[in-house]
């Protein structure tokens, strides 16, 4: 690395990089040749057909690469820029669990209280969760894609005085499950409890503050900027514009907020310095220390992964790393950091499943000391008798997004969904895979008992599904 700064020659399709000073501390360390970002960006983007995407790097407390890679539109070859708005689909959830969390560190809410506490008209059993359960996921929520609704902000707390207790599909605390409609809710108790608009509170309490200017949940907000439109594409074939643009203000605490990298890497400098940018303490110290707290494991996964308050918490090639992604109708989002070594890397992207993996893996590469990647063994097969494999015999749903069953065929169990069935392999205790079609490598999920000692739900990716009875 070296201290100084310069432009690298814009290509045709890169709209915009800016390379700005990396920290003192580095400068004895050879230059970057950070073309090499550049190049595979590039091809990344025309290998997964996605129109355009922006990408930032942050070190120490600078942005040193900020870069726009293709078109904001396929129809109007309107070039990517570093302050164009995207939707970031999930990795709002981590500014919502970092306002929330600013709130309990200044003494006006907790936690761990029942949120009946501080919001009337709810349900029973949901009056009983606490904003740290739902926080971390381990509220036993039901989930639901916010992709498609109401407009009105009047919807987000109407909406959760319309659930039930069945909305309850599992036991607080028994186990991670990913829930969109869990933080929705805690951003409704956050609105709660200052008296104001989730949206006006969030622009007041943690944008202004920090400087994401642009950073907005409300479209006809967005719309006034530079913003790029989502897209979608099969296969190979040219994508078109999403129309009309996902919004559903019920669940915008969630993932529908529109940020670009310059705002995201405002947040990501503040988050790897202390709360302070420019000199300015915007974030409490502590606040960033309990979003990045490990909470909870995530069964089904296959390596160390756990989560904090809205935040993944992983090891990545022998570096520790936390961060947020996010996917809405037409757009991808990622957010990485490494707080050892005071790194982020953004990328907000323009096409459904417009995921830049090399990209990504580029960046970490050029600026950590990753360990040399390490080979993934397949686990050996263990036996199963009969009287075991009838005790998982049964439906397993999360209503809002699918059913999966499992079934015995010729004294073997199957996992039925999605109109195939796999055949399932026990690896370890409670512990299974199956190998879904065009997958690369087996997929992990497991069986948790009950306080009964019966399986209870079935953990898959990021959600359980309770058995039905």
């Amino acid at each position: 690395m070296f201290k100084r700064s310069f432009f690298h020659k814009l290509s045709p399709i890169l709209a915009l990089t800016i390379l700005l000073s990396f920290r003192p501390a580095l400068a004895a360390q050879q230059p970057l040749d950070l073309s090499e970002l550049e190049k595979i960006a590039l091809a990344e983007i025309k290998e997964t057909n996605t129109p355009g995407a922006a990408v930032a790097v942050v070190s120490g407390d600078q942005v040193v690469f900020a870069g726009g890679f293709g078109v904001a539109s396929v129809e109007t070859s309107a070039p990517i820029t570093s302050n164009m708005l995207f939707q970031i689909g999930s990795m709002t959830k981590t500014f919502t669990a970092a306002a929330v969390v600013t709130l309990a560190e200044e003494g006006k809410i907790k936690l761990d209280a029942p949120i009946g506490s501080y919001v009337t008209g709810l349900s029973p059993k949901l009056s009983q969760v606490t904003l740290h359960q739902l926080l971390s996921h381990t509220a036993g929520l039901k989930d639901e894609p916010d992709e498609y609704g109401l407009h009105d902000e009047t919807a987000l707390a109407n909406y959760m005085h319309s659930w039930k207790d069945d909305y309850c599909l599992l036991e607080p605390g028994q186990v991670f499950s990913y829930s969109n409609s869990g933080v929705a809710l805690a951003g409704f108790v956050m609105q709660e409890v200052v008296g104001k608009l989730y949206a006006d509170h969030m622009s007041e309490s943690l944008f202004k503050p920090l400087g994401m200017n642009r950073t907005t949940f409300r479209p006809t907000m967005a719309m006034t900027y530079p913003l790029a439109p989502g897209h979608r594409a099969q296969g190979k074939e040219k994508p078109t514009v999403v129309r009309p643009l996902a919004d559903d203000s019920r669940l915008w605490p969630a993932g529908t907020m529109y940020s670009s990298i310059n705002d995201l890497a405002r947040f990501a400098i503040a988050f790897l310095n202390g709360g302070k940018i420019e000199g300015k303490q915007v974030l409490l110290p502590s606040v960033i220390t309990q979003l990045s707290t490990p909470r909870v494991e995530i069964p089904s996964f296959v390596d160390d992964t756990q989560y904090g308050y809205c935040l993944w918490i992983n090891e990545h090639r022998g570096v520790c790393q936390v961060g947020h992604d996010g996917a809405m109708t037409g757009y991808v989002a990622t957010l990485k950091m490494a707080p050892e070594h005071r790194f982020a890397v953004i990328i907000l992207a323009n096409k459904d499943n417009g995921w830049l993996p090399k990209t990504l893996e580029k960046a970490l590469e050029l600026m950590l000391p990753l360990a040399a990647k390490s080979e993934v063994k397949p686990k050996p097969a263990l036996p199963m008798n009969a009287a075991e494999m009838r005790r998982y015999v049964g439906v397993y749903a999360n209503p809002n997004r699918w059913t999966a069953e499992i079934l015995m065929r010729d004294r073997k169990l199957v996992l039925k969904q999605f109109g195939a069935e796999l055949p399932i392999t026990k690896i370890g205790d409670s512990r299974f895979s199956v190998q879904p079609p065009n997958a690369s490598q087996p997929q992990e999920f497991v069986i948790g008992l009950g306080a009964d000692g019966n399986p209870a739900y079935l953990h898959q990716l990021v959600w359980a599904f309770k058995k039905e009875k």
